[in-house]
């Protein structure tokens, strides 16, 4: 369908391109019959402003904020956000697209709320976060309602929120995929242990969304009839990991694959190797440097990814187009999961 310009209404209306644009913008003196007129003609011919060539003409400047986990040696997984943010800034160009970064230690409650605050001073046009820790995303939505800043989640989803979009992994359909890879290959007498490396497994989300998945795949049609023992590790220090892990498979001996739940899934696979344990599968999430060593190696057999940069980029894509249109193209938007092995690894 063809562009309707302002040029095409105007000489419909028998009237200068000026007045069209007076009309268009209600500025400037016209005649009310005029004025009639000129949106009349507009409505029949379907005119729709091009907001993206205003808002490049006024040079207008768009300010975002980002709340993400700190990346940390043992959790290099969140480095790939602010990549994938840096991509969809120079996409963008010419228009003007800022995003200001506030990093919170992952599983620090405290840190995260004195983020959110610094970003309610900061006041962004809009806001894109990963909601990780539950209760203080959502203390944080509402903060952002009462000030009417728009915001979108990435990596995790909370119901009942006025959020404009998601873009990530369906962690419920995610922990259903883990949960096939180990039944296809463990026999079925055999027990299943989950790992969680976190500090409150409860507060959590997506984590929680994924063990919840886990569970729902063997209750449907697994056929694996063993126990499904579930640990939380609330650090991937050696010393815990070692201790913790000792401990859970002295006392469940029947033990044939591990489901590490979150990118830490390394720190497990480190220890399987420092204990020389043979013959346990081993699935776990994310395509970190750590996790591909330990994947070539044959210590993990599946790492699922859910391509962060990826996520990362559509997030700001999809609020410029919010603040520029007033629209969003999609509520929730659930990427496709990558299962990698030691045959396709390096295809990534």
């Amino acid at each position: 369908m063809k562009q309707v310009r302002i040029k095409d209404i105007a000489e419909k209306a028998g009237v200068s391109i000026g007045t069209v644009d007076r009309v268009l913008h209600n500025r400037g003196e016209v005649a009310a019959e005029t004025r009639k007129r000129v949106l009349a003609i507009a409505r029949e011919l379907h005119y729709q402003p091009n907001i993206l060539a205003q808002a490049l003409t006024a040079k207008k400047q768009y300010h975002l904020a980002a709340l993400l986990p700190q990346s940390s040696s043992d959790n290099v997984f969140w480095t790939l956000h602010p990549q994938g943010i840096e991509k969809a800034i120079k996409s963008l160009r010419p228009f003007y697209v800022d995003v200001r970064f506030f990093f919170f230690e992952l599983h620090n409650e405290a840190d995260f709320a004195e983020k959110a605050k610094q970003i309610l001073e900061y006041q962004p046009e809009g806001v894109i976060f990963a909601p990780i820790l539950k209760k203080e995303s959502l203390q944080f939505c509402t903060e952002l309602d009462i000030r009417k800043i728009p915001y979108i989640f990435i990596d995790t989803y909370i119901e009942n929120t006025n959020c404009l979009s998601f873009v990530g992994e369906d962690a419920y359909q995610g922990g259903r995929v883990a949960a096939s890879l180990i039944d296809f290959g463990l026999p079925a007498q055999k027990d299943i242990l989950i790992v969680n490396l976190a500090k409150d497994l409860e507060n959590t989300q997506h984590l929680n969304h994924r063990n919840q998945g886990f569970m729902s795949y063997f209750l449907d049609k697994g056929k694996n009839t063993g126990m499904k023992i579930t640990i939380e590790i609330p650090l991937s220090s050696p010393q815990v990991v070692t201790e913790k892990m000792n401990a859970i498979l002295h006392a469940n001996p029947n033990i044939g694959a591990i489901m590490v739940s979150s990118a830490k899934t390394h720190a497990i696979a480190r220890y399987i190797e420092s204990q020389r344990i043979k013959n346990l599968i081993i699935v776990g999430y994310e395509l970190t440097k750590k996790n591909k060593d330990y994947l070539k190696k044959g210590i993990i057999h599946f790492l699922i990814g859910q391509k962060p940069m990826k996520q990362a980029e559509k997030a700001v894509k999809r609020m410029f187009e919010y603040l520029t249109t007033g629209q969003i193209s999609s509520k929730k938007e659930f990427q496709a999961v990558e299962i990698l092995n030691v045959e396709n690894v390096d295809l990534y």
